[in-house]
């Protein structure tokens, strides 16, 4: 199988991946800068005053599984894991579970959330494609362990993974942390907000999200 032919996972709780996931997957291959093994290219926040880059594979229709980098670059560092499921897996786990995972319904409303564009493929084209992505992200939910703290500055991986959360609200955001994501990608997080305008939010289960309610 080649590079651009990534492999459905049938060992995880979901159904198989739909045509549009996998042309998907084979753009976000061709805008990777460099070969990692992976599906989707993504760039977001989290509870970090930095934007990072995660390589994101699409195991099926409910599980995706995410590698977390603090850059793009060839020489980035791998500072965390993300799971993703959805609404479906979700309720299926215990009260206590629930609480380590955090919903994407600010990420993808926001804008804060996208996908970069390979290299020759029409920017207005990409995006259709990846708001329409997004009508599924919205839905999911997200459980993140960042194992190597790059934002105090440590040089080495130290002590034990730290569960991260997402931003649920603009006021969250540390001060020109969205607009520097922005510049350095050459788009436009408002212009996304406005295309997704017309994306449903769906309810946020009560015990998702538990980081920005202690």
């Amino acid at each position: 199988m080649s590079a651009t032919e990534p492999e459905t996972n049938h060992h995880v709780p979901g159904g198989p991946l739909s045509t549009k996931s996998k042309v998907l997957e084979t753009g976000a291959l061709l805008a990777q800068p460099y070969q990692r093994r992976s599906n989707t290219c993504v760039s977001s926040l989290h509870q970090t005053p930095i934007d990072f880059t995660v390589d994101l594979t699409i195991l099926d229709l409910d599980v995706r599984q995410c590698l977390i980098y603090d850059t793009p670059q060839p020489n980035a560092r791998l500072i965390g894991v993300e799971y993703m499921i959805s609404p479906k897996l979700y309720a299926t786990l215990d009260s206590e579970e629930r609480k380590l995972w955090h919903s994407h319904v600010f990420e993808v409303k926001s804008g804060m959330l996208i996908m970069p564009g390979p290299a020759g493929v029409p920017t207005a084209g990409w995006e259709v494609a990846e708001t329409k992505e997004m009508e599924e992200v919205i839905g999911l939910y997200g459980k993140t362990y960042h194992f190597w703290q790059v934002d105090r500055g440590d040089r080495l991986p130290l002590g034990g993974p730290e569960l991260m959360g997402s931003f649920t609200r603009a006021d969250q955001l540390p001060e020109g942390l969205l607009e520097g994501r922005d510049e350095r990608y050459g788009i436009s997080s408002e212009q996304k907000k406005e295309k997704r305008g017309y994306i449903g939010e769906p309810e946020v289960e009560k015990d998702a999200d538990v980081a920005w309610q202690k």
